[in-house]
């Protein structure tokens, strides 16, 4: 027999082609022909027109919808998830000749291209989950796009372009910074242009990580206000975990609107003005009164605090300033962290940046590592941002770990403290100095003691990586089991 499949994964990556693979063998090895479909991350090349035509069935093997469905009416078919592609596509394709010989079926009809994997049956804890890797899979793009132009910006034009572009102090040369884009290549050169690139992919992190949660909880109406949450969160300073809230607050305000009763001729107008009108106005609203107020004072306190620590014992102020660079990747402690850094560098102490920007490095470097160590305590999305983890990592980049904290903070954050902490008060203890204030690998030349500084980067790794997998040991969830065809067909149906 002659069969056609399709196959697609939640992020398009590696299930999406071991299934495509499976079900190629599987098919080979009973006797019959098999020309399968990959709609991954990377796009898809559709089947030929005439090869469905021939087809005497159609397997679907889809943990999301399958987009142009309707290309295969009249066809029999066969629906399941990737995991049953993987681990039984005899089985499947067994499934697909019994199916031909039966006769054909309705074909669903497509569903929109954004998805998420949501199992609306599930408990709160594994929906929460997957409301936070619904994010995480949008968000990766940005994240390894952005980091890896502004890491190429520092490796061509050094640390200092960041001031350039910016605008401020660096080294004692003060630099105005470049509002006129006609301006940038003569003053900055190509350095400049890619990390005003990068840098403006990084400013979308946190408003697509909010987006796509509340995209998650309550679909389409819920992005409006989850994007404009976490543009808030951004410009209120509360970062990566204020999108964190700003995204669930979102799909909640959503669904909450969505569940409302109201008269039939309002109801036309509810998904395109009431909804997204409501919903933003109380999600920004939250987020600028209560939740903007409370962190910047929090950031006034904690940088008073520090400067009352900052005559102690090395060593512990360098823990602490890991701990603080670790917490929320970018965030606002992050950031008051890396201010006292600068205020130290400005008045002659290289040693507290050294450890500030070590600290930063080792939570995406140790989430790489890991990943490789346990391929399978990680999802498929997680694997590739750990593939860009290296370089972001190298490059001081501590937001190439944001994508693994927002899918499970309660075992990644804490695990990545206690990595940076052991980085920053070695680096303290080994009186490594940077007088770059950004950079990482790529100015090790201007380091003090930079043998030291590399070995403490390189013991917080392994303490990162370390505690990451033990943490994930504990605790762990269970794969879910793979769907039989029958059930996936209902759900398809439903």
């Amino acid at each position: 027999m002659k069969f056609v499949a399709v196959t697609s994964c939640p992020t398009g990556i590696a299930h999406t082609y071991m299934a495509a693979e499976a079900l190629e063998q599987a098919a080979k090895a009973a006797g019959h022909e098999m020309t399968v479909e990959t709609q991954g991350a990377a796009g898809s090349a559709p089947l030929d027109a005439a090869r469905i035509a021939e087809a005497d069935a159609v397997v679907f093997a889809a943990d999301v919808d399958v987009r142009d469905r309707e290309r295969f009416a009249g066809k029999p078919t066969v629906t399941a998830g990737v995991k049953a592609a993987i681990n039984d596509g005899a089985g499947l394709i067994a499934q697909a000749v019994k199916a031909a010989e039966d006769g054909a079926a309705p074909v669903a009809p497509s569903a929109p291209e954004l998805a998420s994997k949501v199992d609306g049956s599930a408990g709160f804890g594994t929906r929460l989950r997957q409301w936070l890797m619904t994010g995480v899979s949008y968000m990766i793009p940005f994240v390894a796009a952005g980091g890896i132009l502004i890491a190429l910006s520092f490796l061509i034009g050094g640390p200092e372009v960041a001031a350039k572009v910016g605008g401020g102090d660096f080294q004692g040369v003060t630099y105005p910074g470049i509002e006129n884009v006609s301006d940038l290549m003569s003053q900055a050169g190509i350095a400049g242009v890619l990390f005003k690139i990068g840098s403006l992919a990084f400013e979308m992190l946190v408003p697509i990580l909010s987006g796509f949660i509340a995209f998650g909880m309550a679909d389409r109406p819920g992005i409006a206000p989850g994007i404009v949450g976490g543009l808030l969160a951004t410009a209120t300073g509360a970062g990566f975990l204020g999108g964190l809230v700003s995204g669930l607050l979102a799909g909640a305000v959503t669904l909450g609107l969505k569940k409302l009763k109201v008269p039939r001729g309002v109801a036309g107008v509810m998904p395109v003005v009431v909804i997204p009108l409501v919903s933003t106005l109380v999600v920004g609203f939250l987020m600028v009164v209560v939740v903007g107020e409370p962190i910047a004072a929090a950031q006034t306190g904690l940088s008073d605090w520090l400067s009352g620590l900052s005559g102690g014992s090395a060593w512990v102020l360098g823990a602490l300033l890991g701990l603080m660079m670790a917490f929320d990747m970018g965030g606002p402690v992050n950031k008051v962290a890396y201010t006292f850094g600068l205020a130290a560098l400005a008045s002659g102490n290289y040693v507290i940046m050294a450890a500030v920007m070590a600290a930063g490095m080792t939570p995406p470097l140790g989430l790489a590592l890991a990943t490789l160590v346990r391929r399978n305590r990680f999802t498929p999305a997680e694997r590739q941002a750990g593939q860009a983890g290296w370089l972001l990592g190298l490059s001081f980049i501590t937001e190439g770990a944001i994508p693994f904290a927002a899918g499970d903070p309660f075992r990644i954050i804490p695990s990545l403290m206690v990595g940076s902490a052991t980085t920053g008060a070695l680096v303290a203890a080994f009186g490594a100095t940077s007088p770059a204030p950004h950079g990482g690998i790529w100015v090790v030349g201007l380091i003090g003691n930079p043998l030291l500084f590399l070995l403490a980067v390189a013991i917080g790794t392994l303490v990162t990586c370390g505690c990451v997998l033990l943490a994930k040991s504990i605790g762990r969830d269970r794969a879910p089991a793979a769907a039989t065809p029958e059930t996936s067909t209902q759900a398809v149906a439903a």
